[in-house]
């Protein structure tokens, strides 16, 4: 594509300013070009908590934002998940200790479908017996918060540590541990006036004919 024509196609893009759910105090998440603002829906945001907090502990929590609407110079996002660097989590594992893993699709009260991934780390190996009563009381800590809970509350429950925390003091009852995560968050449905529906968004341009 010839220079001219590229600097063309620029000028009719316009900077749209990327905003955060009120969960997360409508904290700017960035910015974004786009010469038609439906191409903006469903497009996804990645951010730190450390962006959005100023709290360097947090650099490796990846925050995943997805546009839902814009309004004029605007647009506005829904919380679409969480996960934890790899780098982060390798530094976790420790040799001669167990990684016990539970993946559990919850339900909060306000409707909201999640899957999240929870990971507890041993001081030392455990037997497969103990891995299995400590994910069983992951998946029942994590499901009942969840249906206790709006989905702003399990947002940050999960973020702040408030989750892993409950699971660690249960759990460690069964055998030692040095860490428990909420590694990973996923959001599956949203409620809707005819039951829960898919929180996927797209473009409505992807919709109108050619």
């Amino acid at each position: 594509m010839p220079a001219r024509a590229v600097r063309d196609k620029w000028k009719l893009k316009k900077w749209y300013t990327v905003i955060a759910p009120p969960v997360f105090n409508n904290a700017i998440l960035g910015t974004t070009p786009a010469d038609d603002p439906l191409k903006l829906i469903g497009r996804v945001m990645e951010v730190t908590l450390y962006d959005l907090t100023g709290d360097f502990t947090q650099v490796h929590v990846r925050l995943y934002f997805q546009i839902i609407n814009v309004e004029e110079d605007k647009a506005f996002t829904r919380f679409k998940g969480h996960e934890l660097a790899r780098d982060y989590m390798k530094s976790l594992i420790r040799r001669r200790s167990s990684k016990i893993q539970g993946i559990f699709n919850v339900t909060t009260k306000d409707g909201y479908g999640l899957r999240i991934t929870s990971v507890a780390l041993t001081a030392h190996r455990c037997k497969t017996s103990q891995k299995k009563a400590i994910r069983k009381i992951m998946q029942e800590i994590i499901t009942k918060r969840a249906s206790e809970m709006t989905f702003d509350e399990l947002i940050q429950a999960m973020l702040f540590g408030d989750l892993a925390h409950e699971i660690f003091q249960e759990a460690k009852k069964i055998y030692p541990l040095r860490k428990v995560e909420i590694y990973k968050s996923k959001l599956l449905t949203i409620p809707g006036p005819q039951g829960p529906q898919p929180a996927v968004v797209v473009s409505p341009l992807m919709f109108k004919s050619r």
